[in-house]
């Protein structure tokens, strides 16, 4: 009973609907729309003139939020080894100098050890090599055997200072080393702060030296990294002002300001790259990565006007209600296409042709009604 029930109030409902909408216009047999004025006024519809306007001349681009490089660290590792502590998660804030991993290498133990050997070598090369050279400007021993001298002891302090650099890249302190204090592990610092965007650790996992262990960006910099077509190139000029959206993320308009203009045009899709600007209360509402859909502002014209809401979009086609006439039944409508220019948060370019004009009445409130 309920069931017989819900699928009459669903055929009342339909046809009410169709009823409905029957009322608000009728197609006279000449193609025109008619409204009646008491519909007119009941459905609160509006009739204007299009009016002269400023509309923005743009260049199309697209590209995404970025940082600058010194704002981006990779975080690897000089030697392998085994990761032995790692506590960051993607999203952390670090910084500067802070500890971001250890690792476990065998081959940091066998540079210490190397080390060693070639300190305790390098006071006897070097006193022997003096001795030598002695004894060579006095005469008494061969040219030959100064000359070995002399290498071995340079080729000693050339290896010395090689691992002594090696150990102050791994953090750990010759001086420690040289007394017998030998380090296993070695500390990775992170060398700017910021957040964790990329974590390829856990504790137990073999790292090599190619391999990105972590990632940090600083978002304190961020800017826009634009491809613009070699067609539109010498259109964009530094200053222009840039509005763009992150269509995965919000339908908001954000604004930047051209910076840096490319100087090449690069890749196969023939583009060049340009370089915005962002205001700080805009960077604290995008992340470094965002794809972003731009237009840069190259010109400002004037154009013929109408509400968004006056355009009607039909067959792939744009179309407007233009006024033909008013009597006692109505008014009565036509439908014209129309060719769509640039537009604005509101409002709408009109390209002119011989039906709609400056002086052209036009349905600027309730098309939808009429024609949906």
């Amino acid at each position: 009973m309920k069931k017989i029930f819900y699928t009459l109030a669903l055929a009342t409902f339909l046809f009410s609907c169709k009823e409905a909408k029957k009322e608000v216009a009728e197609t006279t047999d000449n193609g025109l729309i008619t409204v009646t004025k008491s519909q007119f006024s009941n459905m609160e519809m509006q009739i204007a003139t299009p009016i002269e306007q400023d509309f923005d001349v743009t260049v199309k681009a697209s590209g995404k939020i970025d940082v600058p490089p010194q704002n981006r660290a990779k975080i690897t590792t000089f030697v392998g080894g085994f990761i032995k502590t790692s506590k960051l998660l993607i999203g952390d804030k670090v910084s500067k100098g802070q500890a971001l991993v250890t690792i476990e290498s065998t081959e940091v133990v066998d540079i210490q050890k190397e080390y060693i050997e070639v300190a305790e070598q390098i006071s006897y090369l070097k006193s022997e090599f003096e001795r030598q050279k002695t004894l060579f400007d006095e005469k008494i021993t061969s040219q030959k055997n100064y000359l070995k001298a002399e290498s071995e002891y340079k080729s000693a302090k050339g290896r010395y200072n090689s691992l002594r650099q090696k150990l102050v890249m791994f953090n750990i302190n010759p001086s420690q080393v040289e007394r017998g204090k030998i380090a296993s592990t070695i500390t990775l610092f992170s060398p700017i702060s910021g957040d964790v965007t990329v974590m390829n650790a856990s504790v137990g996992m073999a790292v090599s030296p190619s391999d990105v262990i972590l990632e940090i960006v600083n978002n304190a910099d961020l800017h826009i990294e634009l491809s613009v077509f070699e067609k539109d190139i010498l259109n964009v000029k530094e200053n222009q002002i840039i509005k763009f959206t992150v269509p995965e993320a919000s339908k908001e308009v954000f604004q930047g300001k051209v910076h840096l203009i490319g100087k090449s045009i690069e890749g196969n899709d023939r583009t060049a790259n340009v370089h915005g600007h962002l205001d700080d209360s805009v960077k604290q509402k995008l992340l470094t990565g965002m794809f972003i859909e731009a237009r840069i502002v190259t010109d400002r014209k004037k154009g013929f006007a109408l509400p968004k809401d006056a355009l009607g979009f039909e067959n792939d086609k744009y179309f407007v209600l233009l006024l033909k006439s008013e009597d006692a039944k109505g008014y009565h409508f036509q439908k014209v296409q129309v060719e769509k220019g640039t537009s604005t948060d509101e409002f709408v370019e009109i390209i002119p042709n011989k039906e709609v004009n400056s002086t052209s009445k036009i349905l600027t409130k309730g098309v939808f009604d009429i024609i949906n």
